[in-house]
């Protein structure tokens, strides 16, 4: 339901818990979108605070402020810049920070906006400077200097442009210089969802997929998705598949335990990666502390792999700890797998950390 558009090549996409969209995710997602406030679940305060800004907007019968939305990938800043245009009245255009390395490209997008039209810049954090730069313009007077020529003969047009609303997305709000998140009217921090509020978005999708689904099932699911609605609804659907071949369609607590033990996801939401990660530091290193170098070379992955996609839901999870003298596995790592931690784990002397940083 609530999720973001951002794709990528890397590892994270190939993951069945990976947050970042794949080519099937962007098919089913368009159809499941919420439309409007109303329908979007979560995100209850920037739900309100938005519907404020938009509403008086409306009553002014001006262009909505500029907004920023951060957060992690999945979490529905691409549903919220539709539902800003949608709320509006007016179109929106799809864009990304990555896809403009120019000034010209960002000149000739602000150049054929329509009065009142959304641009939605998502991953604005990895925008090129120069586009940046002319982007600060933009936003503030509306308008844009074209430069034409080179050298000394170089001469600045200014160009006029129509009043718009520019929504930011970003995946790391602490990149983006503070002259362009000043800029920004309104900006908003989308969290992680609670299990009850996934339980709410599985129901939703089930229904407009047309599965039958009882709440102990979505319960199930919505448990195992990280707090993510984008991992929920790829999770249903794979759920969905196995309810239909293994058994009757309907999708029961048991079924969806079965099917996602195919798929390798346990009731904490870790894959075989973050397993493979947690076993190799608490069986090999027996709990750390151990460098991340070491780390990747027992677990056979690349150490951004380990450092990007594996460990900050560890992390979060409490179940890995980032120190000074390397990864250490905390308590509840040991609980999970179902091992009983030696005496002193954890404290280590530091000598595992001479292959790694």
């Amino acid at each position: 339901m609530n999720w973001d558009d951002t794709t990528d090549t890397g590892a994270d996409a190939e993951r069945l818990v990976g947050a970042v969209a794949d080519r099937e995710d962007q098919a089913v997602e368009a159809a499941l979108r919420p439309k409007d406030l109303g329908e979007f679940i979560g995100q209850e305060k920037v739900r309100e605070q938005l519907d404020l800004v938009l509403r008086a907007a409306r009553a002014r019968g001006a262009t909505a402020d500029h907004v920023l939305l951060s957060g992690a990938p999945g979490l529905g800043k691409t549903t919220l810049s539709m539902i800003i245009a949608a709320e509006m009245g007016a179109p929106i255009r799809i864009t990304s920070g990555p896809a403009i390395q120019h000034a010209g490209d960002l000149a000739a997008i602000l150049s054929s906006l329509q009065e009142g039209e959304v641009l939605f810049l998502d991953e604005i954090h990895r925008m090129s400077r120069p586009a940046e730069e002319m982007l600060y313009m933009a936003m503030e007077d509306f308008r844009v200097d074209v430069i034409v020529g080179k050298g000394p003969g170089a001469t600045a047009i200014p160009l006029e442009l129509p009043p718009f609303t520019l929504v930011g997305a970003t995946t790391r709000a602490g990149l983006l210089p503070p002259p362009l998140r000043d800029r920004f009217g309104f900006t908003a921090h989308m969290e992680f969802y609670e299990p009850r509020e996934l339980e709410r978005v599985v129901h939703r999708s089930a229904h407009l997929l047309d599965v039958e689904i009882e709440p102990a099932g979505a319960a199930e699911i919505a448990g195992r998705s990280r707090g993510t609605p984008r991992i929920a609804n790829r999770l249903l659907r794979r759920v969905r598949d196995y309810a239909q071949v293994k058994a009757d369609g309907l999708v029961t607590r048991e079924i969806a335990h079965a099917a996602l033990a195919v798929y390798e996801v346990d009731e904490r939401g870790l894959d075989r990666l973050d397993r493979a990660v947690l076993e190799a530091l608490l069986k090999l290193f027996g709990g750390g502390p151990v460098g991340l170098s070491t780390l990747a070379v027992a677990v056979g992955e690349e150490r951004e792999t380990v450092e990007e996609v594996a460990e900050p839901f560890l992390v979060r999870e409490g179940l890995l700890a980032r120190t000074p003298r390397g990864r250490v596995a905390t308590p509840a790592a040991w609980a999970h797998l179902g091992l009983t931690a030696p005496r002193g784990a954890g404290g280590g002397t530091g000598q595992q950390d001479l292959f790694g940083t």
